[in-house]
């Protein structure tokens, strides 16, 4: 039986959708990867009783075409109709609705009275009304229904700030600089308290995906194979396994090493765009980037205490579940306050 969210956050990522809401006294969350194939029945392990596994995935429709979600989803779905996930206007894409209909699915929630969502820094004005009106009413993914009262839209790395506040580490009267290390965008926001610096506050179009990237294109370049997508590449990194490609087991070691400017550059950005750094209290990493961006930030910040937040996939969308509960409690509070 599905049921009722009153506050409902997701994060839908270029690399993963993130999900968190209330389930009983505890904050529920869940993940997949942000990938939309176009839909393919499971025939042939449906009908062999129970011999194969059937891939954990929905079909979702929206606008007319259906895609497969969900954590089943094979990695190279991305390397081949991926539905575009790797772009600057993600969020007006069919994939980014899909993932969003899986959200709903994989959490077994039919309606919502605030559904809150996040956006790059630098997409954010650009989008944020798109999604509010996109998302508002009645949304129909084909077999998931939902009915959808309100939509929050909050630039990302205010959910790990939000998330960060329940910490201990957290200085009210200084700032922090929070750094999201996306899939990617690498976002960063400068605030005191919960007031954002807006001119040391920003996004710049690179994440961990590009160092994937550059990876794959230095594997190439050695082997004279090319790898099939980025995503087995993420996956051997964060395992801390070797990865497999033509028959052959490699160590990314050395192609790590080579790849290193990548981070270099990025991090050399926010150096430069936030200006002095001595005021700064610490510099919160977040994001599912953050191990392999923590050390190169460690060095270009010597002096700066950096605090690396726990679950760094999920400290965003807990952090908007949070800011969607406090926005529903001052609502009522307000409303409240005018009637009496």
């Amino acid at each position: 039986m599905k049921s009722h969210a009153a506050v409902f956050a997701v994060d839908v990522g270029y690399g993963n959708t993130k999900v968190a809401f209330r389930n009983g006294a505890e904050v529920a969350t869940l993940i997949f990867p942000s990938l939309t194939p176009v839909h393919q029945e499971q025939t042939i392990a449906i009908e062999s009783q129970g011999l194969l596994n059937v891939p954990k995935t929905i079909p979702i429709e929206w606008e007319g075409k259906t895609y497969d979600v969900g954590p089943g989803v094979p990695l190279s779905s991305r390397n081949g109709n991926a539905g575009g996930t790797l772009a600057d206007n993600f969020c007006t894409t069919d994939s980014y609705a899909a993932l969003l209909g899986g959200a709903f699915h994989f959490a077994n929630i039919e309606s919502v009275d605030r559904l809150v969502l996040g956006l790059p820094v630098k997409n954010f004005h650009k989008y944020a009304e798109h999604l509010r009106q996109a998302f508002t009413g009645k949304l129909d993914f084909g077999s998931t229904q939902v009915q959808v009262d309100k939509v929050m839209v909050l630039p990302q790395p205010i959910g790990a700030l939000v998330n960060f506040t329940k910490y201990h580490e957290f200085d009210r009267d200084n700032p922090h600089l929070i750094i999201d290390v996306g899939y990617f965008t690498t976002d960063w926001v400068v605030a005191t308290g919960l007031t954002m610096d807006e001119r040391r506050s920003g996004g710049h179009q690179s994440g961990a995906s590009h160092y994937y990237q550059m990876i794959a294109e230095r594997i190439k370049a050695r082997l004279k194979v090319a790898p099939d997508g980025i995503e087995r590449i993420d996956k051997a990194i964060r395992e801390g396994k070797k990865y497999l490609l033509a028959g052959q087991d490699i160590d990314l070691m050395a192609y790590r090493e080579e790849s290193q400017p990548v981070i270099d550059s990025t991090v050399k950005v926010i150096h430069n765009l936030i200006g002095h750094t001595e005021d700064l209290r610490s510099i919160v990493v977040t994001g599912g980037g953050a191990a392999l961006y923590a050390s190169t930030i460690r060095a270009a910040f010597p002096t700066t205490r950096i605090d690396a937040m726990s679950n760094p996939s999920f400290s965003n969308v807990r952090g908007f579940f949070a800011a969607g509960e406090v926005a529903m409690m001052r609502d009522k509070q307000r409303k409240e306050g005018v009637a009496a």
